[in-house]
């Protein structure tokens, strides 16, 4: 054992010691592009240096001189969070060169909390058109439907008769449909997994007011999930099988993969593949259909008569002023009058 412990050493002695030449060149190619204006700072005479002197990068980031000289010429020093923090921010360096002058200087990076996104770029939308017949969806972290395809409104078409805070998959399927009426089928199994996996991402987010806001209301709106996010489950993405039940088909079976788009964290794409034959052809025959019905055997409403009623309930709740999530559901369905008459 004494022996692959010496080994073990010897090897990372090694790439320490060649990670040393290239942060003292990165370091040097960042101060060459910063110029004294960029930093507010006079040009002065005689200057010999493309960019910022040594000195004036120790002044600005607020360290010793010969500590930065050591630092910018690879020799082994230990370098702590702020000073690397405070050397980046002087050399104006963005995300990608903070995280690699981190790897350079063998300290552990731990990136900036990053904002939920609220929107995407329009070349996203154009991708995920595109990808029609197959059902594409844009999510953020908290399951906030950003974007969607015509192939997925016509599975879910619960999305086109909701709006602002309520497009949302978790409130959806928690508070807007009653549990019978949902459109997961394998619910027991799934939506433990949605939970888990929101808390996963919850964890880079702790202390926000719009995701604590956004747990509270859920917590409060429904028992169920207050259940599940107690329980402090844990879970990443992943490629799964789901269990949709509609109304105007049945069932569907349909495979999801999630996609990550670069340049906005914890913003997703996740297409939905038919997982058989038959769920093929049934996802053809919704596109046909001008009024799908919506919910379970016993509920089911065409679309038009539950959007109606819907907006019947958002206007008696409107002007409430409080800036809450409206507990909007799906409505039940009107008694059918006995043969006597109501």
């Amino acid at each position: 054992m004494e022996g692959v412990t010496t080994i073990a050493e010897s090897r990372a002695e090694a790439a320490s010691r060649r990670r040393r030449p290239a942060l003292s060149a990165f370091l040097r190619t960042r101060r060459a592009r910063v110029s004294p204006a960029d930093v507010g700072m006079p040009p002065g005479l005689r200057r010999r240096t493309p960019g910022l002197r040594r000195e004036e990068v120790a002044q600005l980031s607020g360290v010793g001189v010969t500590w930065y000289t050591w630092l910018e010429q690879g020799r082994p020093i230990n370098a702590s969070v702020q000073v690397l923090d405070a050397v980046a921010r002087t050399l104006r360096l963005d995300q990608t060169e903070r995280e690699h002058l981190y790897h350079l200087a063998e300290v552990p990076y731990v990136p900036e909390r990053e904002r939920t996104a609220e929107e995407i770029d329009p070349e996203v939308h154009r991708i995920i058109e595109s990808m029609d017949p197959l059902p594409a969806v844009v999510y953020n972290g908290r399951y906030d439907v950003l974007a969607a395809n015509s192939a997925y409104r016509h599975i879910f078409p619960v999305l086109d008769i909701v709006g602002g805070p309520e497009r949302n998959v978790l409130w959806q399927l928690f508070v807007t449909m009653r549990p019978c009426c949902c459109a997961i089928l394998n619910r027991k199994e799934e939506l433990p997994l949605l939970v888990a996996t929101l808390r996963g991402t919850y964890g880079r987010h702790v202390g926000e007011p719009a995701w604590e806001g956004f747990v509270d209301e859920l917590c409060a709106a429904s028992g169920e999930f207050s259940a599940l996010w107690r329980s402090g489950d844990v879970s990443p993405t992943g490629a799964r099988v789901k269990l949709v039940q509609h109304a105007s088909v049945g069932e569907l079976r349909l495979t999801s993969t999630s996609l990550e788009i670069s340049g906005a964290p914890e913003t997703r794409i996740v297409v939905y593949s038919p997982h058989d034959t038959e769920t093929e052809s049934r996802t053809a025959r919704l596109r046909e259909i001008e009024d799908p019905v919506i919910g379970c055997p016993v509920h089911a409403r065409p679309l038009s008569y539950i959007r109606s009623t819907m907006l019947r309930t958002a206007h008696l709740h409107t002007g409430n002023g409080n800036g809450h999530r409206a507990t909007t559901q799906i409505p039940p369905p009107e008694p059918t009058p006995g043969p006597g008459g109501e």
